[in-house]
């Protein structure tokens, strides 16, 4: 940390909280905040190429940095990562300041009043920008006095009206010493408009910021600066996003090619358009260039596609750069990287390829902050659970969530609603995970205490599957690789799929049930497919559970004439062998006719662990019928324990529909004793004796 002439602090800048973006805040440590003398609340001087201030809040973490967010950053003409002078600073009272909206406004209402309630306590300068709650993006154009002025009640605030003609001023002009090419790469997104991606902005950033304002470095290298990202990822994770913010936060042209777009019928038109896409983004260098969808037009060449393969050789040459295209990066987006043709996969093409993944519950949380923080909610909202909830949701469906809470809110009533925790229960069931759309996908909310005994087959569990997640370092300190899966086998009924279940529960994975019939398909390929895609799937959701019900119907002994069987068998070794390198991805199968499984895939390093799940013994029989009767309206003549003692030929599935079947007679009697309207009246009366369960029992057997 190091002072500066003027008495300030040398910093680096971060980015700010996802929930702190618009606010016009700095967070410095508390070391920072000591040597500069100052408060939360106080006023500092922000100083990089320009000059801007903002209030200062605690920062959470230690360190030497201030995290400002994009406004804040622009204001101050720096970019993250830069050094920043900080020191306090002094506002006056502002009289009146006037303000002009970067995007037209809606509706024809006077503003004047909202924009300044929502900017009070607000500290501007004249030629900033300035974010206002639901209206977007403001220019201070003029302050009384003319210096650094905190916003107050009496402010008085004059909304300019925002006009593109040319007589008339253009509120999204920059400051002039902005760059000319600055108003074409305001895309409107910024780093804190993503969430839990913080690792894959990094590694961009330095793929794309460096050979675009530091090519100098490079040279003086003697190595040739990289010239493309490919990005790939599921559907909604946030590709597009990611690249708009990075083109909005280095200052560079930017120019979106949709691959679909590109392609014509008539020949060498193809080739023409993208040509001039490079043409563009070369005379405005700096500059990115985005290719969009780029499966559709550089998909992998063969003889039959004369079109495709001609513009898949243009979009070599021009990223080979026979002529110098100076600083020029392109970013290429798919969600079918492997279509992709492989030429176009190399260094001096694209120099990288970056996963974009499912996001996992601090990112998930991250998203949900970025899409709530203008949202006015209720205090019944838990952020928290809703992130532990979503399993499988990526950026988008968290997005239409955020969505569908608030049309719920709007449904309810109309004047000022607040967005409460049952608007986001309704949006929860109305909302699908894309990453788990193609599978029966859970957000797993059975636990251990719902499975009735089986005390020693829980704790095997635990220790396959929840402690390589809890304790990885102690496995990597005894260099020890966790079982990569596990198969759970006996009769019918005694609990498989509910402990699987659970499983996932206790240990808040995401988790993709798949019945074993579901793979099968009568076309050659197809069942090999599904068998990759459900472990491809799982790999981008990690850390994750795949559970295999009834594994015996498309795992059988390879040899028996099924063809389809033996080629699923083999894909499946094929994936159980690969799984081994990712500790966070674990197989669950399950069958009651264990003998019927190929052997190969009961080795160890596949289906390794083989946990028997056994019929209940007593005690374990009265676990299981606690677990179904709790909540239920039971006599006090009536005992478990006995119950328990006189079903030792049942399983656990069978124990459940005693007591369904007991609770069905109580009804049945209550029903027609009663008649509909008085046994509603009197349901709290209702009792399940020690006859219904006899009666029950006799029907069981």
């Amino acid at each position: 940390m190091n002072g500066s002439p003027d008495g300030g602090i040398e910093l680096t800048v971060e980015g700010a909280n996802k929930r702190d973006a618009g606010r016009g805040i700095a967070r410095l440590p508390e070391s920072v905040r000591s040597r500069l003398g100052v408060l939360s609340g106080d006023p500092v001087i922000v100083e990089g190429n320009k000059t801007t201030v903002v209030k200062v809040w605690p920062a959470d973490d230690g360190g030497q940095f201030v995290r400002i967010d994009s406004d804040t950053r622009a204001n101050a003409g720096v970019n993250i990562g830069d050094t920043v002078s900080v020191r306090q600073g002094s506002v006056t009272e502002a009289v009146d300041i006037t303000v002009q909206p970067a995007d037209p406004l809606p509706g024809t209402e006077e503003y004047e009043h909202t924009v300044r309630s929502r900017l009070v306590d607000r500290m501007v300068r004249a030629g900033e920008r300035v974010h206002v709650d639901g209206l977007g993006t403001f220019l201070v154009r003029s302050t009384t006095p003319d210096e650094s002025v905190r916003v107050t009640d009496r402010t008085t605030v004059t909304v300019l009206p925002r006009t593109d003609d040319a007589g008339g001023s253009d509120a999204t002009e920059q400051p002039d010493s902005a760059p000319a090419s600055q108003a074409e790469s305001d895309t409107g997104v910024s780093y804190e408009d993503i969430g839990g991606l913080d690792d894959e902005l990094d590694r961009i950033r330095e793929m794309i910021e460096m050979p675009l304002s530091e090519p100098e470095q490079f040279r003086r290298l003697g190595i040739d600066p990289p010239k493309g990202v490919l990005l790939h990822g599921p559907p909604g994770t946030g590709k597009t996003l990611i690249a708009r913010a990075v083109a909005n936060e280095v200052d560079a042209y930017f120019d979106t090619i949709s691959g679909p777009e590109i392609v014509s019928k008539y020949k060498g038109e193809s080739e023409e358009r993208l040509r001039e896409a490079f043409d563009r983004a070369t005379a405005n260098a700096p500059s990115i260039l985005f290719v969009d969808e780029i499966d559709s037009i550089a998909g992998s060449r063969d003889e039959d596609a004369d079109m495709e393969n001609r513009v898949v050789a243009q979009l070599l040459t021009l990223m080979d750069g026979l002529e110098d295209r100076g600083r020029v990066v392109v970013i290429g987006a798919t969600n079918r990287v492997d279509a992709v043709d492989p030429a176009l996969r190399r260094g001096g093409r694209f120099d990288r390829e970056i996963e974009i993944g499912v996001p996992d519950e601090p990112g998930r949380r991250e998203i949900l902050d970025v899409h709530t923080r203008g949202m006015p909610m209720a205090d019944d909202v838990d952020l928290d659970r809703l992130a532990a909830q979503t399993h499988g949701f990526v950026g988008a469906d968290l997005a239409s969530l955020t969505t569908e809470a608030a049309m719920a809110a709007l449904r309810r009533e109309h004047d000022d609603p607040d967005v409460t925790g049952p608007d986001f229960d309704t949006a929860m069931a109305t909302v699908e995970p894309s990453a788990m759309r193609e599978y029966v996908a859970e957000s797993p909310t059975v636990t251990y205490d719902d499975v009735g005994g089986l005390d020693d087959v829980k704790q095997t569990l635990t220790e396959a599957i929840e402690w390589p997640l809890s304790y990885g370092e102690l496995f990597a300190a005894t260099n020890t690789d966790p079982p990569s899966g596990i198969l759970l086998f006996g009769p019918p009924g005694t609990g498989k799929t509910l402990l699987a279940r659970a499983v996932a529960g206790e240990s808040g994975v995401n988790f993709i049930h798949v019945a074993g019939p579901e793979i099968m398909d009568r076309y050659v390929g197809e069942s090999e497919e599904a068998v990759r895609e459900l472990f491809e799937r799982a790999r981008q959701t990690a850390p994750s559970i795949i559970f295999l019900d009834e594994i015996d119907a498309i795992a059988s002994h390879r040899g028996d004439g099924n063809e389809v069987t033996e080629r699923v068998v083999s894909q499946l070794l094929a994936e159980l062998d690969g799984i081994t390198e990712n500790p966070n991805v674990v197989v669950l199968a399950a069958t009651n006719r264990r003998d019927m499984i190929d052997d190969a895939l009961l080795r160890p390093g596949r289906l390794e662990q083989h946990v028997e799940v056994p019929n209940p013994d007593r005690t374990a029989r009265e676990e299981i019928l606690a677990v179904h009767a709790a909540g239920k309206p039971i006599a006090d003549d009536v005992s478990l324990s006995e119950i328990a003692e006189e079903t030792g030929d049942l399983s656990g599935a069978e124990l459940e529909a005693v007591v369904r079947e007991a609770s069905m007679l109580a009804i049945r009697e209550t029903a027609a004793e009663l008649g509909p309207e008085e046994a509603t009246e009197r349901a709290d009366e209702v009792e399940i004796t020690p006859d219904h369960f006899r009666r029950a029992l006799d029907r069981e057997r």
